[in-house]
């Protein structure tokens, strides 16, 4: 089917490239018309204005919007409001406020035009991997764009079904109708508190292992660990395995010390709601607390601990760390 794409930075470009290789058009526009004139050599239609992309996709049409969540999603979800018509639909697939979306799908319901959320994990591998999707809106906006969704999430393949389950759904391909507006980054937003939490904690296991010889310690418990050899070990076999786990070996096979990495953690947001959604509903999430607040002191105190978070987060998701000060 078609999709029009608007935002092609490190997950938006990969989407269109996932999704034309799966057989479906899509029509192109970004800030940038660079970007669109790759995409354009590629294969897919480009415009560059808001406009012309409207005027390019066919009705119902269907627009996937993929830029930083806050101010530039909502111009841009007002302007095709502006554009689209009763049966069209639009997609916000980054990582917006779930109560952004809950307004937002009632603006855009009173006018006919549908709002789903899809709340996207998978970075910038997503093109190969696939992208996990949790999504939110009306139920026949859903089943409309299902093919989209089906190409652009991993499959079954590479996981082995999970042996109680009885029922076949759509999670077991990678996506899922989470519930009504809003639903979809909800889910997406717990999904990365809980990653807050598990970066945390191998980031504290690798710096303890790092500093197991330092001099506090009696010389006899003292011991000096090739942590990279340690992460790969984990990768087999060992209950902690996971994609962050091999990321970390990655960034540690290639450099033990992690030079190229300061250690300032930057927060997208999503871990804060996190916290503030934990408040409102009086639910106890310690662990997610501190590792939010962690990232807060490693902008003015950063440990190895804090270089293996920075570590992860440019291998799933090419977050680079913010330039230095002075």
């Amino acid at each position: 089917m078609q999709l029009g794409m608007i935002g092609l930075g490190r997950m938006g470009a990969n989407m269109v490239r996932r999704l034309m290789r799966g057989g479906h058009d899509c029509v192109v526009f970004d800030v940038n018309p660079d970007n669109v004139k790759a995409l354009e050599a590629e294969g897919a239609s480009g415009a560059y204005t808001l406009e012309e992309f409207a005027r390019k996709l066919t009705t119902p049409r269907a627009a996937w919007v993929m830029v930083p969540a806050g101010e530039a999603t909502g111009k841009t979800v007002n302007t095709l409001s502006e554009l689209f018509q009763p049966g069209d639909a639009i997609v916000d697939g980054g990582n917006s406020y779930f109560k952004d979306d809950v307004r937002r799908a009632q603006l855009l319901g009173a006018r006919g035009i549908h709002y789903v959320d899809a709340g996207t994990s998978g970075g910038v591998w997503g093109l190969e991997r696939g992208y996990c999707l949790m999504i939110g809106g009306p139920k026949e906006a859903f089943e409309r764009l299902e093919p989209i969704f089906r190409t652009l999430a991993p499959g079954s393949g590479n996981v082995p079904k999970t042996a109680t389950r009885e029922t076949a759904t759509t999670a077991e391909q990678g996506y899922l109708h989470c519930g009504p507006s809003g639903a979809g980054h909800f889910v997406k937003m717990i999904h990365n508190g809980i990653e807050y939490g598990m970066m945390q904690a191998y980031a504290e296991g690798f710096d303890l292992l790092k500093r197991a010889d330092v001099s506090d310690i009696a010389p006899e418990y003292r011991f000096q660990f090739d942590v990279a050899e340690i992460a790969e070990v984990w990768r087999y076999g060992s209950v902690i395995t996971s994609w962050l786990l091999d990321l970390t070996s990655l960034a540690l096979a290639r450099d033990g010390e992690l030079a190229q990495f300061s250690g300032v953690v930057n927060d997208s947001g999503e871990g804060r709601w996190t916290i503030i959604q934990a408040i409102e509903s009086a639910t106890p999430a310690d662990v997610l607390s501190a590792s939010l607040t962690t990232r807060f002191r490693s902008r003015q105190d950063h440990t190895y601990a804090e270089k293996i978070l920075s570590a992860m987060r440019f291998g799933f998701g090419g977050h680079v760390e913010p330039p230095k000060k002075g």
